[in-house]
């Protein structure tokens, strides 16, 4: 893995008013763009200044005009989602609330082996045979202009919400609810698959008479932490909110498998979403029917929450043993072709359709480079992209559309179909258009410091302020600290593999454990002084609770 760059702290605060703010929490909400008591205290509050208003979204007056006449008219409503978490957890919050309202609603979510992402034809036309008289997309179908077509053939309406980055044309539809349309003039852009679908909710239940969707705030965070959305503006207020209801407890489902994941109630932070819930609920689409993570979303009380809880787990350690298999495996490919400069590209007919971004996203943490790994499929090939900051993944797919049968995403990551007779083209043009974005650039991750301190200032208090700034992770990252000169006083690596890295480190006359997770490559490497890049949190072992580093860089001092 490339060495990191640390970057920071930056010592120009710009503070107006600083209050009863330490200098330590003015740099660290300085990071942030906060810079006065005013902005610090609502930052803190874990409340949006006011939700916008769901009617600011294009198409969504039409859309709910459109459910309104099939609640009145009796017809058949078919709510059609994605394989991931954000998908699933957009499907399981719109189909309840639907349900809820009384109309005649089923789910349906396709197989990602058989059907691939999406809105697809033979979906449309099988729903409509079966009775279905209107499809609302969750997650996905910005770019499904034939799957789109072929519903108005058969005489399917369509309402396609949606989050990923649209093309010039969008699809034909009653209604494109997407907050990243050119023409929209909703005020944030980064809502999850989840989120634009609790919008609905929000404009459908307050057209009908119904309850705000409160409730379903939980789903909400799940969907928007899984999908990596920004924990900005309204994403933070609906992830707090949805993280209260989650610690509450109350969805028998989601109860069960903090269980089954080992996590404490009433503890549960965006972190536990990200590194433990919405992986196991991922997993279920990726290895084998997302069907099950939306039947635990929906489960009742009982035993039936409880095995499907255990079910998710079992796919998630078996997720992660292919994705270790095939990561070696990519490698070893990537390792026998002619090197490129800017980009990671393997495909393979071994490879496993359900882990191939996983592993794109590995390899582009461990060179820097964007990455594209696929699975070759007798004359096809369909895969995942993931990028780095510098450059938009997306963006480039759009200049390689003419090769490609389909594809979408964001900025950082897309997944991708088309003909293997287009694969080697297809890479050229990917190469050289990475070697125009990036050819001059500096290619080394970089580390951001807030704050450079010593150990005798990292107590309780400074514990507390960081819990203050949760929900924590994509756009709104846990404070990172720099040591300089701590001593090593033991290292080992653990973990099953002996990828994690455990210490304990010693400064200014006071020791603290510390793990490194996947640094225990650089176990034999290590001196007996470093200085550590870390963010601290509270760990808790046998009903003992202490504070701990989490390191994510060290170096010779």
């Amino acid at each position: 893995m490339l060495s990191k760059r640390w970057v920071g702290p930056n010592a120009e605060l710009g503070w107006s008013d600083a209050g009863d703010f330490t200098a330590i929490q003015q740099v660290i909400l300085a990071a942030r763009g906060i810079h006065s008591a005013l902005d610090a205290e609502q930052f803190l509050s874990r409340r949006h200044s006011g939700l916008s208003d769901p009617l600011l979204l294009a198409d969504m007056s039409a859309a709910v005009e459109r459910l309104q006449s099939a609640k009145a008219g009796g017809q058949s409503v078919v709510v059609y989602g994605d394989y991931d978490a954000d998908g699933v957890s957009a499907t399981v919050l719109l189909f309840e609330v639907l349900r809820s309202l009384d109309f005649s609603t089923r789910w349906y979510i396709p197989d990602r082996f058989e059907e691939g992402y999406g809105l697809n034809s033979a979906a449309m036309s099988r729903l409509r045979a079966e009775g279905a008289d209107l499809v609302v997309s969750v997650d996905c179908g910005i770019r499904s202009w034939e799957a789109a077509e072929a519903a108005r053939q058969v005489g399917l309406d369509l309402i396609i919400t949606d989050h990923h980055l649209p093309a010039e044309e969008l699809p034909p539809a009653i209604a494109v609810v997407n907050p990243n349309r050119k023409d929209d003039r909703y005020p944030f852009k980064s809502l999850s698959g989840a989120g634009v679908a609790f919008k609905l909710a929000q404009a459908l239940l307050r057209a009908s008479g119904g309850q705000a969707p409160g409730r379903l705030l939980d789903l909400v965070a799940v969907g928007t932490v899984s999908d990596l959305a920004p924990l900005q503006g309204e994403n933070r207020a609906l992830v707090a909110s949805g993280l209260e209801l989650l610690n509450s407890g109350e969805r028998p489902g989601l109860r069960a498998l903090v269980e089954q994941a080992g996590l404490t109630p009433g503890r549960i932070t965006a972190n536990s979403i990200g590194f433990s819930l919405g992986p196991r609920l991922n997993a279920a689409g990726r290895l084998a029917s997302a069907g099950e993570a939306a039947e635990l979303l929906l489960a009742e009380p009982g035993p039936a929450a409880q095995a499907q809880a255990v079910s998710l787990d079992r796919l998630n350690r078996e997720r992660q043993r292919l994705t270790n298999v095939m990561l070696d495996q990519a490698k070893k490919i990537i390792g026998s072709m002619p090197p490129m400069a800017n980009l990671i590209a393997a495909a393979d007919p071994s490879f496993h359709e359900g882990v191939v971004g996983l592993v794109a996203g590995r390899l582009a943490d461990e060179f820097y480079r964007p990455a594209l790994v696929a699975r070759v499929q007798e004359n096809t090939i369909r895969g995942s992209a993931r990028s780095i900051p510098q450059f938009h993944i997306t963006g480039a797919l759009d200049e390689c559309a003419d090769l490609l049968d389909h594809f979408g995403g964001h900025a950082a990551a897309a997944g991708f179909g088309l003909s293997a007779a287009n694969w080697d083209a297809f890479i050229e043009r990917m190469e050289r258009i990475t070697g125009r974005v990036l050819g001059d650039q500096d290619l080394q991750p970089t580390l951001s410091i807030d704050v450079v301190l010593g150990f005798d200032q990292l107590n309780e208090a400074l514990m507390d302020f960081i819990e203050k700034l949760e929900p924590c992770g994509e756009g709104n990252p846990h404070p990172m600290f720099s040591t300089r000169q701590a001593t090593v006083l033991s290292k080992r690596a653990v973990g099953a593999d002996r990828r994690h890295l455990k210490m304990a480190l010693h400064h200014a006359d006071r020791v603290f454990d510390a793990i490194g997770f996947n640094l225990g490559d650089r176990l034999t490497a290590i001196p007996r002084t470093v200085d550590l890049a870390y963010h601290l949190e509270r760990n808790e072992f046998r009903g003992v609770t202490s504070l701990q580093l989490v390191v994510e860089d060290l170096k010779p001092s």
